[in-house]
């Protein structure tokens, strides 16, 4: 029987997000395999060494994936849905939504993504 190598699973999901590309367009294939998988893996990537070590490869597909125009684009389209979605928070207190660590750390998290999606080049160490 095959071992599942979670760490490589992000093969299978930019494979599955230009199924979606071609389908639903490039907005939903970006929300899929940025706004959810890759937010996930880099996450992941704070505790597992293996996560870590295979994120600047994930990166480096997205890149391939999407223009560095089309990064920016999306980029700030859920960027824009973020703060919508903070200061409708604001006008509706929900205390099991007041976490602002998670929030805290979800932001942290996608500037560092961000950051990875558009640097003029990647570093390898």
């Amino acid at each position: 029987m095959t071992e599942i190598r979670w760490h490589e699973i992000w093969k299978d999901q930019c494979e599955a997000a230009e199924s979606i590309r071609l389908q639903f367009g490039i907005g939903d294939a970006f929300d899929y395999v940025v706004g959810e998988k890759l937010l996930t893996f880099a996450e992941a990537a704070e505790e597992r060494p293996e996560f870590a070590r295979a994120l600047p490869q994930f990166v480096s597909e997205l890149r391939r994936m999407f223009t560095p125009e089309e990064i920016e684009e999306q980029l700030a389209r859920v960027e824009s849905a973020r703060l919508q979605r903070a200061m409708d928070a604001m006008d509706v207190y929900d205390p099991e939504l007041d976490d602002l660590a998670v929030s805290d750390a979800e932001a942290r998290r996608f500037a560092f993504v961000k950051e990875l999606l558009t640097a003029p080049a990647l570093g390898t160490s």
